[in-house]
């Protein structure tokens, strides 16, 4: 029933407008519009997010693992949380800066397993890259400074490199503070990043702690700082990830009457449907769905049950008691969405039941 619902939300988002382009009589716009309700529910969205405030650029880093989670498959969901510099009049210091994280919008019924500080190391110039060593310590702080008191910092990862010519992504693990933090946001002070380095202080840093002057006060460019945040919601099943061996099976499956039951091409574009301005990646993906007939008696490339095959048998005897089993999705897979939420964050998730793999008759 869920494949049939997904189905008719696609036809009423692709289809509708395209007759009103031909000048059909449009079909209620109340239906459209419960049609979305439904797609941004599976989102997890309560609404349509509204067009991003900040930097549209999307780190590099982001792009890296959207690609890998589309090639292992795995079901994590991915949340990147921006850094707000904290550093007050110690924030044009570039070996000591202090970094917050808004994670109100972190959903309280998914599992928390791993958290990462992200930082962008830029290329150095030839003559520094044997001598350089950058030492990178990470900090939770636990209590900030006052004026009777020094703060109290608990250091969650370090890090030394040697130089390099090539710009490169290091990561901190910082599951402690993020975990200390959900379950007391009142906790929640921020990270202290401290740098130092065998470069002379007035020599071009290679770790990407501040911004650049010509970026902006509130504009980063993609190799902004990120918070990046793994979890996964206890409910929700595996993703059916097929191999090419099982594809390659079904196509030698579907070897029969073109008006049998089988899959059809349908494409998805985001564009079209003007989502667009928040669903990130892909622009669009191949949905399929399936059409045919489950003729008697059933074909054993119809990869039919065993009630399909009796409702069949009942039909062929008697067709006004049954009717005849119909052509569905019988194989799902997911696809990973990289979008934005309605608080502007970006969310890289795996979404199940997604792609149509195989067709039966049921």
């Amino acid at each position: 029933m869920r494949h049939r619902i997904w189905a008719l939300l696609l036809v009423l988002l692709l289809v509708i407008p395209a007759s009103w382009s031909a000048g059909v009589e449009p079909v209620d716009r109340s239906a459209i519009q419960q049609a979305e309700r439904h797609l941004l529910a599976m989102f997890g969205l309560a609404s349509r997010p509204p067009p991003s405030k900040s930097n549209k650029t999307i780190s590099s880093y982001i792009k890296s693992l959207y690609e890998k989670q589309k090639k292992t498959g795995a079901t994590d969901t991915i949340r990147c949380f921006r850094a707000k510099d904290i550093g007050g009049k110690n924030s044009c210091d570039p070996f000591r800066v202090k970094y917050q994280f808004d994670l109100s919008g972190f959903p309280e019924n998914e599992k928390l397993w791993a958290a990462e500080l992200v930082l962008y190391r830029e290329g150095e110039r030839q003559e520094h890259q044997s001598s350089s060593v950058h030492r990178v310590q990470v900090h939770d702080i636990v209590r900030p400074a006052s004026k009777i008191s020094d703060s109290i910092l608990r250091q969650l990862d370090v890090r030394i490199m040697q130089g390099s010519s090539s710009g490169s992504w290091e990561t901190f693990d910082v599951l402690p503070a993020v975990r200390r933090w959900l379950q007391d946001p009142s906790q929640n002070f921020g990270l202290f990043i401290q740098l130092a380095s065998s470069l002379n202080r007035a020599e071009p840093q290679s770790v990407r702690l501040i911004r650049n002057a010509e970026e902006g006060q509130f504009q980063w460019s993609e190799h902004e700082p990120m918070l990046i945040i793994y979890s996964r919601d206890p409910n929700a099943k595996s993703a059916s990830v097929l191999s090419r061996t099982k594809r390659s099976t079904r196509k030698h499956r579907r070897k029969g009457r073109r008006d049998n039951c089988r899959r059809h091409a349908l494409y998805v574009d985001f564009y079209d449907v003007g989502w667009d301005d928040w669903i990130l990646a892909p622009p669009g993906y191949d949905a399929y769905f399936c059409h045919g007939d489950c003729p008697f008696p059933l074909p054993d490339h119809l990869n039919a049950t065993n009630h399909a095959i009796v409702q069949t048998l009942v039909n062929s005897a008697n067709p006004a008691a049954v009717p005849r089993a119909c052509c569905v999705p019988s194989e799902m897979s997911a696809i990973s969405i990289l979008h934005r939420d309605q608080n502007d964050m970006v969310v890289l998730s795996v979404y199940r039941d997604m792609v149509v793999e195989g067709c039966g008759c049921r």
